[in-house]
Formats: structure tokens, C-alpha cells, sequence
């Protein structure tokens, strides 16, 4: 049987603490999920930034390192073909060589800080 003693002043104010507490707590965790969601985004966006640079790059050497050939060997097509072949040979050792077992302990080593990272309000 609930009285009237049950709403004492100070069941009302820990009541109020507690959804405070709960309410900071929410808000506390929004932030954190944000500023895990921007610094992913930042990272992400340079990373697709240097991948793109680092492409461009390589698209140029290439073409430089053909045209170089060419010169060299004399002829107007030799220099690229070398220089897909050797494209074709990095395609091959990363096919047959090259595991996923690389690729997993890079993306291990990358994620262990972010992933099951300890709480640090414990």
C-alpha cells in the first residue's frame, strides 16, 4: 500500500539526480559515438585522398617509364609492353604469394586500438 511518506522530498530529489545522471549519460554517449564517426570519416577521406594521388602517380610513372623504354629500345610499342609485363608479374605474385593471411594481420594491427578497446570510464 503506497502512502504519501513514498514522495518525500528526498525520493523526488534522487529521482531527479538519477534521470539527470541518465540524461548526461545519453548525451555523454552521443558524443562519443560523433567524434568516432568524424575521426572515421576524416581518416577514410584522406585515406581515399592519398589512394587517388598515389594512383594518379603511378599512372604517370608508367607511362613514363613506356615512353622511356620506347626511346631506349628504339620501337614504339616495346617499352609498354615491358612495362605491362611487369605489372603482370606483381599480379601473379600477389595472386599465388601473397595471402590473406597478410592482408588479416595488417587489418588486425590497423583495428586493435579501435575495436574492443577497453572502456576508459571503468
Amino acid at each position: 500500500m503506497a502512502t504519501d511518506d513514498d514522495k518525500t522530498p528526498r525520493n523526488d530529489s534522487l529521482m531527479s539526480n538519477l534521470m539527470g545522471y541518465i540524461d548526461t549519460r545519453i548525451d555523454l554517449v552521443r558524443l562519443e559515438v560523433q567524434q568516432k564517426v568524424k575521426t572515421a570519416f576524416v581518416g577514410a577521406a584522406q585515406g581515399v585522398t592519398l589512394a587517388l594521388l598515389g594512383l594518379l602517380f603511378l599512372v604517370f610513372l608508367s607511362i613514363f617509364a613506356g615512353l622511356a623504354l620506347n626511346d631506349a629500345l628504339d620501337s614504339h610499342y616495346w617499352g609498354f609492353g615491358i612495362v605491362a609485363g611487369f605489372y603482370l608479374v606483381l599480379l601473379i605474385i600477389f595472386v599465388v604469394g601473397v595471402g590473406k593471411k597478410l592482408y588479416q594481420g595488417l587489418a588486425d594491427k590497423m583495428l586493435d586500438d579501435t575495436i574492443y578497446k577497453s572502456d576508459k570510464r571503468q
